[in-house]
């Protein structure tokens, strides 16, 4: 049956992203207007310590950084370091051409058309739907991603989807599986039950799941004894080095958009990839069908 209707974590998912820019744009007219005496000269010295050389010629003994007397005043700099943050990554981060940001108004729909995203996008529809959905979830914000590294992470992803001229599993591939993982995320209203780290990783999983595909099947490498095959063991041989590939391109430093990622919140992240990425293996399919219908049985039983 066709989706004729919006549901209720769709607008709540849009009202979110028009309150996001609202409050950037609130923000921007507040640090604009702040009168340099309204500032307590400790959080000034703090914010001219940390952020400018202001203050090397004139260290205090032991060349320590200045302290706040007060959690007011700690707290102060911490909402000026936060707003600055949001003011600068709002002006930098990737800005789309109008023709896309018209298509993507309907990424929530199931037959959001992705074939027109790609001639609107000059064959970049990976690229600009992931940065429209990780800005939409909030994650760009909430994970502190660097605008210049996500637009080189983002193009390089593109880039290897593209390296052996795929036919089917190429960027316009992974952008119409991105943009159903999100339909499912917003539709159903899983969103609601998982948290930041888990929303990352279910979507950046749709983004590099199928990252530098050859165009050959698993049992093809696996029969032809290719350098792919021996370094995985004949198992799930293309899956692997999806996500191998992948995380090797978030090695470097200038890919790195997890950088401010936590040790837990990174280590949770990785292992979720690895897995949904593996499950996208078909010989497992049929253990998967098998193992959701006896979880649904299970349910119906109560």
């Amino acid at each position: 049956m066709e989706n004729t209707t919006s549901t209720p974590t769709s607008h709540h998912l849009d009202e979110q992203h028009q309150k996001r820019k609202r409050q950037v744009g609130e923000e921007e007219d507040e640090l604009s207007e702040v009168e340099p005496d309204a500032v307590p000269q400790e959080v000034r010295e703090w914010l001219a310590s940390t952020f400018t050389r202001q203050l090397s010629t004139a260290r205090r003994k032991n060349d320590e950084k200045p302290r706040f007397r007060s959690v007011a005043n700690a707290i102060r700099a911490g909402i000026f370091v936060e707003r600055i943050y949001r003011r600068l990554s709002s002006a930098t981060f990737l800005q789309l051409p109008p023709e896309v940001t018209k298509i993507l108004k309907s990424v929530d729909d199931w037959q959001f058309d992705v074939w027109k995203l790609q001639e609107a996008s000059n064959n970049t529809p990976l690229r600009c739907l992931a940065y429209e959905l990780l800005n939409r979830y909030g994650l760009l914000h909430k994970f502190k991603m660097p605008p210049a590294t996500l637009e080189t992470f983002l193009t390089q992803v593109e880039t290897g989807y593209c390296k052996y001229k795929n036919p089917y599993h190429n960027n316009v591939h992974a952008a119409d599986v991105l943009q159903t993982m999100h339909y499912m995320l917003s539709q159903t209203g899983l969103m609601n039950w998982l948290n930041d780290v888990e929303i990352l990783a279910t979507l950046m999983a749709a983004l590099v799941h199928d990252y530098e595909h050859t165009g050959t099947t698993n049992n093809f490498h696996v029969m032809s004894g290719s350098e792919t095959a021996i370094l995985y063991n004949d198992r799930a041989v293309l899956e692997n080095h999806h996500i191998c590939a992948a995380f090797r391109l978030l090695r470097a430093e200038e890919h790195n958009v997890l950088v401010n990622l936590s040790r837990e919140e990174y280590r949770e992240f990785r292992t979720l990839v690895i897995e949904m990425v593996l499950a996208t293996d078909m010989s497992s399919h049929f253990q998967q069908i098998k193992a959701m219908k006896t979880m649904l049985s299970l349910q119906d039983s109560r």
